[in-house]
């Protein structure tokens, strides 16, 4: 590994910086003091300009290199969990039912890492636009952030970002050119029957025969709709019916999710599942009511900077796996890429509990490797001025 020798001299200040926002967790777009803290820390670096309030609570910073040269963007995500934490480390969270359980407290101290090198050294031309981003884990504040137009104002030509990965080894890094998470959609259906005495069903029209025909069926729409070739996940993850043993319940009510890596996948899917649940519905005399909600479009890298990245991360860090195959966790960022060229990169912690899992800790030993990631892209990408 090559991490910078002048980041790694600050690394017990990274591992002080990821330590407080951990210990002071903020949900989705309300990050107002974990702003508050970045801002702080961005006034003592000497960056040349810093905008708050974007995307509610998110913050876009600017360093200026050695006269013109390209525009890139460096994103990192600031929001927490609403879970209980359960590492017993001495920073660990300060309010009941929120924590860092993704590693978001870690992206931000990486991304004020490079920061603060990067105003120091300013060995580079042209701009650096940061993008501290609220609300990845809901709502999608990428998504609100490119809305409010951060791309365009600040002349973004090119957008990259990292996330932590507790079952890669501690340094590495994983990538792919193309698709790299999913998209994820989520569906809610009710059925609406009419109930009656358990005894008598011939009275009723029973929901329950109805979603249960449904469950079944909708496994179908992956297993004989989609293509071999391709990936796509439909799992259902709710079903309520009934209150009681010798009650026809009036109605039943079925939720799940939908992972897909293209948007022809994910209009197949969806087609077919609005056909399957009216199907049914009909065939089974009920009253439908179905919504489907789109959320995170896939993420998706494009070749050229995700080969630059791949590059990058090599010079930094271990072994780098540019290949992988896509998984279908979902990312926000992927606004972000749909709105400009660019590449998301996985980095190894070493092994430990996963994310969203009451004891996960960022490993604060790699911040100094992911900080030189964002400094060797920058200078690598936008070179001397001249």
């Amino acid at each position: 590994m090559a991490v910078i020798n002048r980041i790694a001299g600050f690394a017990d200040e990274m591992a002080g910086w990821r330590q407080h926002i951990h210990a002071n967790p903020e949900l989705g777009l309300e990050c107002y003091q974990t702003a508050a803290f970045v801002v702080e820390q961005l006034r003592a670096f000497g960056v040349d300009e810093i905008h708050e309030g974007i995307a509610t609570s998110g913050v876009v910073a600017v360093i200026k290199g050695q006269g013109d040269g390209p525009v890139t963007g460096l994103r990192a995500d600031m929001d927490a969990l609403p879970m209980q934490e359960a590492t017993g480390v001495p920073y660990a969270s300060m309010h009941d039912g929120r924590m860092h359980a993704c590693g978001h407290d870690g992206h931000t101290a990486m991304l004020l890492g490079a920061a603060k090198y990067l105003a120091e050294t300013r060995n580079f031309s042209g701009r650096v636009v940061l993008l501290f981003q609220p609300a990845e884990e809901v709502i999608g504040g990428g998504r609100i952030m490119v809305e409010e137009g951060v791309m365009d104002r600040f002349g973004i030509e090119e957008v990259y970002g990292l996330h932590t990965n507790p079952h890669m080894a501690e340094g590495d890094f994983e990538t792919s050119e193309g698709p790299l998470m999913a998209a994820v959609d989520d569906f809610y259906i009710r059925l609406r029957g009419k109930g009656g005495h358990a005894a008598y069903p011939e009275d009723c029209i029973d929901p329950i025969p109805a979603a249960s025909a449904l469950v079944g069926a909708l496994q179908t729409i992956v297993s004989r709709n989609v293509s071999t070739h391709d990936n796509a996940v439909l799992t259902v993850t709710q079903i309520h019916a009934g209150t009681a043993i010798n009650i026809v319940p009036e109605q039943a009510f079925i939720c799940g999710t939908m992972r897909t890596l293209t948007e022809e996948v994910r209009a197949l899917t969806e087609s077919r599942l609005r056909a399957l649940v009216e199907g049914h519905a009909q065939a089974y005399g009920m009253e439908l009511e179905l919504q489907v909600d789109r959320g995170y479009p896939p993420t998706v890298n494009h070749p050229a900077q995700a080969r630059l990245a791949a590059s990058i991360a090599r010079e930094v860090g271990g072994d780098v796996r540019d290949n992988v195959r896509a998984e279908m966790g979902a990312e926000d960022f992927s606004y972000m890429l749909e709105a400009r060229p660019g590449a998301y990169l996985f980095i190894g912690q070493g092994d430990g509990p996963g994310v969203h899992h009451p004891k996960f800790d960022f490993n604060d030993e790699i911040a100094p490797i992911g900080a030189s990631f964002f400094a060797r892209l920058i200078e690598t990408r936008h070179g001397r001025a001249r």
